[in-house]
């Protein structure tokens, strides 16, 4: 069973006030209905969204439903269900605010009564996930949660309620449809509440712990090991210099305190500049910080890098 499989299980076995399932019922038939000749298609391959669909129109509507499978020859799937509505259509599309009956056209964004608050916005969107939604496995590669929409209104109409829920949705338009889509690992969280999924979003939340956990890991290792590379490479080239710079004929007229750094970094030659300074300020008595170090080796890189 699929992460989106278990989310949506999850928003079955919830349930909700009137106005709510309006809302529900409102996206689900926007998204997925076909309204043609005084009645009103749906098609699933999910058992459970059937059911919920049935139970939706039942508790506003109390009407029948025919429903048929329809077998189908697609990869992994054996059959879709049917639902057909001939009862009541015009008082469902006028309720769920589906069509224009004054101008007679389809309407794919609905009015602020179906979605006037909060909670109504939340349970249009949950229906939207119903039908049309998936969330990659936080397992996966990526975070991806994703809405296919066929109607560029609706799709618009589904990214604004996400923007004006603080969600940072984007559209993309692709070849037959448009996907509305999530990529930011926290906002795909916040939208697992949203649905009250919360079993889900216990798992989506340990999976996304570990991956950050191990992420910040492996940056630090990165650093540790890019930070020991510019160390050895600095030593390096701090010993060559000194090399450099005793082979001049006027070494011995070199400041002392030039000479002191040589003699040091040569006796330890994989000791850092603080842990040069501490050993020449013990060993000389005499303070000297890391600073005064990088001071007395950039001296030396200037004379080795001078004409004499």
């Amino acid at each position: 069973m699929s992460y989106t499989t278990n989310i949506k299980n999850e928003i079955l076995n919830n349930e909700y006030n009137k106005t709510e399932q309006i809302s529900e019922l409102s996206a689900i038939i926007n998204i997925n209905g076909e309204i043609e000749n005084n009645s009103i298609s749906l098609y699933t391959e999910n058992i459970g969204v059937s059911r919920r669909i049935y139970k939706l129109l039942k508790d506003i509507f109390n009407i029948e439903i025919n429903i048929t499978k329809e077998e189908i020859n697609r990869l992994n799937k054996n059959f879709i269900i049917h639902m057909t509505i001939k009862e009541d259509v015009e008082k469902i599309l006028k309720t769920l605010d589906l069509y224009d009956y004054t101008n007679n056209t389809r309407k794919y964004k609905p009015s602020d009564y179906i979605c006037g608050n909060i909670e109504e916005k939340k349970s249009y969107l949950r229906g939207a996930f119903l039908i049309c939604g998936s969330v990659n496995d936080p397992k996966t590669s990526r975070y991806h949660l994703e809405f296919i929409i066929e109607n560029k209104i609706t799709a618009n109409y589904i990214n604004d309620l996400l923007q004006e829920l603080n969600f940072n949705s984007k559209i993309l338009k692709r070849e037959k449809h448009y996907m509305v889509y999530l990529k930011e690992s926290e906002r795909i969280s916040d939208f697992i509440k949203l649905l009250n999924a919360y079993n889900s979003l216990f798992y989506y939340e340990d999976i996304r712990i570990y991956r950050d956990h191990k992420n910040m890991t492996n940056r630090l290792n990165n650093c540790e090991q890019a930070n020991i590379d510019k160390i050895v490479f600095s030593s390096n080239e701090q010993l060559e210099n000194i090399q450099k710079l005793k082979q001049r004929e006027d070494f011995d007229l070199i400041d002392d305190k030039i000479k002191e750094v040589c003699i040091y970094k040569e006796k330890y030659p994989e000791s850092s500049m603080q842990e040069l300074a501490d050993i020449i300020s013990l060993e000389t008595n005499t303070k000297i910080t890391k600073s005064g170090i990088n001071h007395r080796f950039r001296k030396i890189k200037e004379m080795v890098s001078q004409k004499h």
